[in-house]
């Protein structure tokens, strides 16, 4: 992807584990990658706190995408919140490059079994790469451990994954995302 597509690559950070670890392999791939976050800004404050210690760390700027804020939306709308929080976000990230790099593993939930590790984002118009589709929860973790990767803390605390303040709470694979409710997708990966 980056011989193929930078600097027209963009890669979408999370600040999650698997977005840690494709940031360290990047970096040292091309030092000149360039990495995005969709700030809702209603991320953990532990969320915040990691983007600060990766730019220090890997010595980069992650620009920051935002959308139009309705308060408490979440509550009344969670899809119209998310389409205006990080989609329409994504929309605009995305735009101006050929292809981008996500995080996204194929044994974090079932919509994600058929994750390829290239693929073309029909959504986008773009070429998507999940360079951790095949990977399982323990090569994540062996990685963060062999190459002292900073990561989220929130993820020490029951945090399989990591979204807003309001809609994610402990718990595996995406189970703590849109808690109590049937929902475990925002829509940035749907087709």
């Amino acid at each position: 992807m980056v011989r193929e597509y930078h600097p027209r690559l963009y890669v979408a950070c999370s600040f999650q584990k698997e977005a840690s670890v494709i940031l360290d392999m990047l970096v040292k791939i091309e030092p000149e990658a360039r990495f995005f976050v969709l700030d809702t800004g209603v991320l953990f404050q532990e969320t915040y706190d990691t983007w600060k210690r990766v730019e220090a760390r890997y010595g980069i700027t992650i620009d920051r995408y935002t959308g139009e804020w309705v308060d408490r939306l979440w509550e009344r709308d969670p899809d119209a919140c998310c389409g205006m929080r990080k989609v329409e976000p994504m929309e605009r990230a995305l735009s101006q490059v050929d292809a981008w790099i996500t995080g996204l593993r194929r044994d974090q939930a079932p919509a994600r079994a058929g994750t390829p590790k290239l693929g073309w984002d029909a959504r986008n118009g773009k070429h998507k790469a999940a360079p951790l589709a095949d990977w399982t929860e323990k090569d994540v973790w062996r990685y963060i451990a062999a190459h002292d990767v900073p990561y989220n803390p929130l993820h020490d605390r029951g945090f399989a994954s990591i979204g807003c303040t309001h809609c994610t709470r402990p718990g595996a694979g995406r189970d703590g995302r849109w808690a109590g409710t049937d929902r475990i997708e925002c829509g940035l990966h749907l087709p």
